[in-house]
């Protein structure tokens, strides 16, 4: 199985430098479409709902205070499987030409953030996971 690690780093292999909150997002949605179209997860590491959306916390401890990010030396894209690459490069021809903004937009509209983040303020700080099956319940309800 790959890692989240792997993902971030094929992903901007194939998109080049992108905003760290852009990536946690594209990281999110091919978790998201992975768990619907496998019936798997692409990789086990926490996501949690954060303020601005969705956050794999391992990434973050990598990307911390930075902007933009070019490459990802923590991952490997040779761990990821054919199958692994299709998801994320489907996922990837929805939502990689989306900013930043809009990706954290939609993620607020959509259940398992919400649902993950519900009693909280808008700007509250949380660890809360975002649960796989509820992921894969509301992205499967979409198909």
């Amino acid at each position: 199985m790959a890692t989240a690690h792997d993902v971030a780093a094929y992903i901007l292999k194939s998109c080049g430098s992108m905003s760290a909150m852009k990536l946690q997002k594209l990281v999110y949605y091919s978790q998201a479409w992975h768990l619907v179209w496998e019936d798997k997860p692409l990789f086990r590491e926490r996501i949690e709902a954060w303020a601005n959306g969705p956050v794999v916390p391992v990434l973050y401890r990598e990307h911390r205070g930075a902007f933009n990010v070019a490459s990802w030396p923590q991952g490997s894209v040779e761990r990821l499987s054919d199958t692994e690459r299709a998801a994320i490069d489907d996922s990837l021809a929805y939502y990689g030409d989306k900013t930043a903004f809009w990706l954290s937009e939609l993620t607020h509209r959509e259940a398992p953030w919400r649902d993950a983040r519900e009693g909280l303020g808008a700007g509250e700080r949380s660890s809360r996971e975002i649960k796989q099956s509820s992921i894969a319940e509301f992205y499967g309800s979409l198909v």
